[in-house]
């Protein structure tokens, strides 16, 4: 359990998927550049390829990102955070009912 100033710590954010590729080497994990109304795009790197057997299908679509989350190497490459998903066994995406910008608030 945690209290919730530590879960107001978390920033959670809307991202536009621009851009997701498979990762070579790697059976789990995309790469994806996601606009989360930042100057620049971040790299995020998510371990869902198992479940999306077409990662350009992905391209524009809305999804929920954790923004403050220290930043990781994974497969010699930095991700930016980490975008957030359902869990039925395989991941599953998460997308709003209806358009928001890119850095919108999660609240």
């Amino acid at each position: 359990m945690i209290n919730i100033e530590d879960f107001f710590k978390v920033e959670i954010k809307m991202g536009k998927i621009l851009s997701a590729e498979k990762v070579e080497g790697s059976e789990k994990l995309l790469k994806l550049m996601i606009d989360i109304g930042e100057p620049t795009p971040r790299q995020i790197l998510s371990g869902v390829a198992k479940a999306i057997p077409d990662p350009a299908a992905m391209v524009g679509k809305m999804v929920p990102t954790i923004a403050n989350l220290e930043p990781r190497m994974m497969m010699g490459m930095e991700s930016q955070g980490m975008m957030l998903c359902a869990d039925n066994g395989m991941p599953v995406l998460l997308h709003p009912a209806s358009e928001v910008p890119p850095g919108s608030v999660v609240k």
